[in-house]
């Protein structure tokens, strides 16, 4: 009787931890989903919060447009402006072999230009002067963004003059199947979209840096401000790596004496 006794009692308290573990997941499950529903809240906020600032972005790019157009007016008086602020950019500079930086001398005109709705793409174009080397007044790449995660690049087909051209600008020694970035002429830039169709999860080095750095304020280049800010930046570094405490050694041999 006592045997049949404890074993209903274990039995009992068996049933009863599989029903406290029955609860404690179901409340555990709308817990989780009571958190997901505020989630799927927040992400609904953050996506008109996104298209708002879109919307933002696209009317001060028609406030911008004027004044960029009075700063190229400006620009233009100044010689070699947009050659001196590539060749004082940490990046760009690496990119004009000798004979590009010739070409460049021609370079009048900069311009970025985000479509009209700025999740579609934007464009890069280049004006160039009369000059000696091709017949184009103005390069132009332009990105468009198809959908998610695809980009169509399109770029103007060089029309270089007799005796001039790409080749002119690239060394032929090879490192291995890759020239280095440093021996190719800047204008293959143009011919790389010279492709076919769409591409996946396509990035462009260059294009991010001339649109997200160099365009909004080459000034800071031309004057070589950026590079001054490194080296400062340096100098204060090793001024905080040369206080390794041979001060207090001197205090300390002072005192002794």
């Amino acid at each position: 009787m006592g045997a049949e006794k404890g074993k209903k009692q274990r039995s009992g308290e068996v049933e009863e931890e599989r029903n406290g573990a029955d609860v404690i997941d179901v409340e555990l499950v709308q817990t989780i989903e009571k958190l997901q529903s505020i989630q799927e809240d927040l992400e609904k906020i953050n996506e008109e919060a996104s298209e708002k600032v879109l919307e933002l972005e696209q009317q001060y790019n028609v406030i911008r447009k004027p004044v960029y157009d009075k700063r190229n007016d400006v620009i233009n008086s100044i010689p070699d402006f947009w050659l001196t602020a590539f060749m004082s950019h940490p990046a760009l500079s690496e990119l004009l072999t000798e004979e590009d930086q010739k070409i460049f001398k021609y370079l009048v005109n900069l311009e970025v230009e985000d479509f009209k709705d700025v999740k579609s793409g934007y464009s890069i174009t280049f004006m160039f002067k009369p000059n000696p080397h091709f017949e184009d007044a103005k390069l132009t790449k332009t990105f468009s963004f198809l959908e998610e995660g695809v980009t169509k690049i399109t770029a103007t087909n060089i029309k270089w003059k007799e005796g001039m051209g790409i080749p002119n600008g690239i060394s032929e020694e090879k490192k291995g199947n890759k020239r280095s970035l440093a021996e190719e002429s800047f204008f293959s830039w143009f011919t790389e979209s010279e492709f076919k169709g769409d591409m996946y999860e396509i990035s462009d080095e260059v294009a991010d840096i001339i649109k997200d750095d160099l365009w909004p304020n080459p000034l800071t280049y031309f004057n070589n401000e950026a590079e001054e800010d490194l080296e400062m930046d340096d100098d204060d570094e090793d001024d905080e790596g040369s206080d390794d405490g041979s001060g207090d050694d001197d205090d300390e041999e002072n005192a002794e004496a």
